[in-house]
């Protein structure tokens, strides 16, 4: 039924945000589907904003025609691959594995930013708080986002396993806010004790002037992850994925990239987009996050559902 859902969203959603593309012999294509994982606290229009710019330029490039949705879930997005609903998807990291493994989508492009393809998770603190490691969170209220976020659940939840802390046990409450800035300003607001979240969510809010931002630190970063990247479903014809694949290799050398007009996850700059990544970081990943089993998700979530 949420499967349902989340597709019969995405269809909703695409009437809402309309197409990007060009004209001419564009207008005749076929239009990819795209579907965005929701980066902007679960709303449309942050997210959007992100990446039209770069649709805008591939379908200059390309001369396809893209219809882009941003879905209300991370779950939603691997159902529109694995369903036929979009052709091609912005994901997590670990949304893209759930999506490989069920033979729905193949990787296509990773985004570089600082010259590197990966982001990291983190957990966030109040600058006058007297946690100065993991283990200190022991007994204390902590935010998380989305159950299926890399970032925002997955790592952190496997940090503080890594550090002997069960966080369905140890934890005097769990909040599961759905999204990165939903976390945030949980912090912000004194409603928990510690919050994880990408660094790249927590620059948008310094950059965007949320108040209360700049008085928080950082208590412990995750190791390098591999950056969200975009997958393509194996239903699409090959050459069309072919050309998706020529089309993000040559943003890197585009104007719209070193003029600031194409951004990536987070509204961060970018620099372009591997298209020659293998799966090889994903996998080390998943064997890091392993650990959060569905067991551990279904304590989480009775944890959360107590408050």
């Amino acid at each position: 039924m949420l499967a349902f859902l989340g597709i019969a969203a995405l269809f909703l959603l695409a009437l809402a945000t309309g197409a990007c593309g060009g004209a001419g012999t564009a207008e005749a294509e076929t239009p990819i589907r795209v579907v965005l994982i929701p980066a902007d606290g679960g709303t449309a229009s942050g997210t959007l904003a992100d990446y039209r710019p770069l649709f805008a330029t591939l379908s200059r490039s390309t001369g396809m025609r893209f219809e882009l949705t941003v879905t209300q879930s991370y779950g939603a997005a691997v159902e529109g691959i694995c369903n036929g609903v979009a052709d091609l998807a912005f994901v997590g990291p670990a949304t893209y594995l759930q999506a490989r493994d069920r033979g729905c989508a193949q990787l296509l492009a990773v985004g570089i930013k600082n010259g590197q393809p990966r982001y990291y998770a983190a957990f966030f603190v109040r600058d006058d708080a007297a946690a100065q490691s993991l283990t200190d969170l022991r007994g204390k209220r902590v935010a998380f986002g989305d159950i299926n976020s890399t970032s925002s659940f997955l790592m952190p939840v496997a940090m503080l396993m890594e550090t002997g802390l069960d966080p369905a046990r140890d934890l005097s409450a769990v909040r599961l806010t759905g999204s990165h800035p939903n976390s945030l300003n949980a912090l912000l607001q004194g409603q928990v004790d510690a919050a994880a979240l990408s660094l790249d969510s927590y620059d948008r809010a310094l950059r965007a002037g949320v108040p209360g931002a700049e008085r928080l630190r950082v208590l412990a970063r995750s190791e390098a992850m591999p950056y969200p990247p975009f997958i393509v479903s194996t239903r699409l014809p090959a050459a069309k994925r072919e050309a998706l694949r020529k089309g993000f290799a040559r943003l890197a050398r585009d104007a719209a990239i070193s003029q600031g007009r194409i951004t990536g996850y987070g509204g961060g700059a970018i620099e372009g987009y591997a298209t020659d990544f293998s799966d090889a970081p994903f996998d080390s990943m998943a064997r890091r996050i392993a650990r959060v089993t569905p067991a551990l998700k279904a304590a989480l979530l009775e944890r959360a559902a107590q408050r």
